[in-house]
């Protein structure tokens, strides 16, 4: 990975990571402060801020690239402060190499990022037009009104960070983050974990934090007044002062517990800064059921989801009664846990196969839901019309003809990029 250093080469070191869309650059106004009592380590994530583009479609994978990089270095133990999805890679790390990290600070992070239907469309987005549509609306979801008004820079800077992303490793961190989902094991983070947030996030807002700070054990929450999802750069002095108050002593309280390698002794030369943010109380974390399926239906059902997507799922399973129940449960173990889930072909093949029978079938009722999977599973407007060019010589030109009609409009309504 590309990475950085900052700050005395015999300090603890302090791993900081990135948001989507972002670079290292978005920790800079922390720098100064947190380098002059840890080793600072940044990376950015696949195809970022020049960044090699060698895309990671799943959190799991960049943590691992994230661990090599540090035993490279000769890094062993660490701190670990991430935003968004730099947070996921985080607590990843935290629940798979626990004697690794000392402690862990999450900021505008979730068990959950939103759903995995919304990630996966803003991929479809990306790969029809680009990553321009991203880039013009990224300052709204990342700061305030206040904030980007005053601050027509700093917008612009964001703006540039996203437009020089790479679109293919940009749509892998997408995927990666639909696939995202450790409600279940946050009891298992045993490290001291501070969770931050902005106040105004509307991306993954007090919600998710307090969901996070409910589930891990040695957890607490701190609330950033007026910052939104890039807290860090709209407001800096409260950010760091949380961090160094954080890390300074939750740091020092994990030392002696966890068996660890011999690493240089941690000591805070400095007075502790009160922090412009509220401490809260935690909350009950809701309880997530087991479905209680089969392992085949609970695979099916798993891989349904990311191609047809959630709401059409739900619509579809809330539909059923007792005389459709076995169906469903028919359809979700054969076609999607066995065939779907088959190795032989990728699913853009399975796509192509799937729209060229449906439209030589004649069931064109199905087409749309078919093209919307086209989409998920990779395939460009392009190539669905190549796909259905092909039906129109071997299923007949009516045929081609009510399918292009169909698919025409789902495109332009899953391509279109939000106002």
């Amino acid at each position: 990975m590309q990475y950085r250093f900052d700050g005395p080469e015999d300090a603890p070191v302090l791993v900081i990571g990135p948001s989507l869309g972002t670079t290292w650059h978005m920790w800079d106004r922390q720098i100064p402060e947190l380098s002059q009592h840890w080793r600072i380590f940044r990376y950015d994530l696949p195809g970022h801020g020049g960044a090699p583009a060698y895309p990671a479609a799943a959190v799991s994978d960049l943590a691992d690239r994230v661990l090599a990089t540090l035993d490279s270095v000769g890094v062993q133990r660490f701190g670990y402060a991430g935003c968004s999805i730099g947070g996921a890679v985080g607590a990843d790390l935290a629940l798979r190499h626990p004697h690794r990290v000392a402690a862990l600070a999450l900021i505008a992070a979730s068990p959950r990022f939103g759903t995995a239907d919304e990630f996966r469309q803003r991929g479809v987005i990306v790969r029809s037009n680009g990553l321009e549509p991203i880039a013009r609306t990224s300052p709204e979801r990342w700061f305030t009104p206040g904030f980007a008004a005053a601050q027509p820079a700093i917008v612009e800077w964001a703006v540039q960070m996203v437009r020089t992303t790479d679109p293919g490793c940009y749509i892998a961190s997408c995927e990666a983050l639909a696939a995202f989902d450790i409600r279940t094991e946050l009891p298992r983070i045993g490290v001291p974990t501070l969770v931050l947030v902005g106040a105004e996030d509307k991306v993954t807002g007090p919600a998710e934090a307090r969901t996070l700070v409910a589930g891990i054990p040695d957890a607490r929450l701190a609330l950033v007044p007026g910052a939104s999802h890039l807290a860090p750069v709209e407001q800096p002095a409260a950010v760091t002062d949380l961090l160094l108050m954080h890390f300074s002593t939750a740091w020092q309280d994990t030392q002696a517990s966890i068996p660890v390698p011999p690493s240089p002794g941690f000591a805070a030369p400095f007075a502790p800064v009160v922090p412009v943010a509220e401490i809260t109380a935690a909350v009950d974390l809701p309880d997530v059921a087991s479905t209680g399926r089969s392992d085949r239906f609970d695979q099916g059902m798993k891989v349904r989801r990311e191609v047809l997507g959630d709401a059409h799922v739900d619509a579809a399973t809330a539909a059923s009664d007792a005389f459709t129940d076995d169906f469903q449960d028919l359809l979700t173990r054969y076609a999607w846990g066995e065939i779907w889930n088959r190795e032989g072909l990728d699913r853009k093949a399975r796509s192509c196969v799937s729209l060229t029978a449906v439209v030589a079938s004649g069931h064109l009722g199905g087409l749309a839901q078919h093209v919307r999977a086209a989409l998920r599973n990779g395939l460009t407007p392009v190539e669905i019309k190549e796909v259905l060019l092909q039906t129109a010589v071997y299923c007949g030109i009516p045929a081609a003809g009510a399918a292009f009609e169909i698919a025409q409009s789902v495109i332009q309504e899953e391509t279109t990029p939000p106002a």
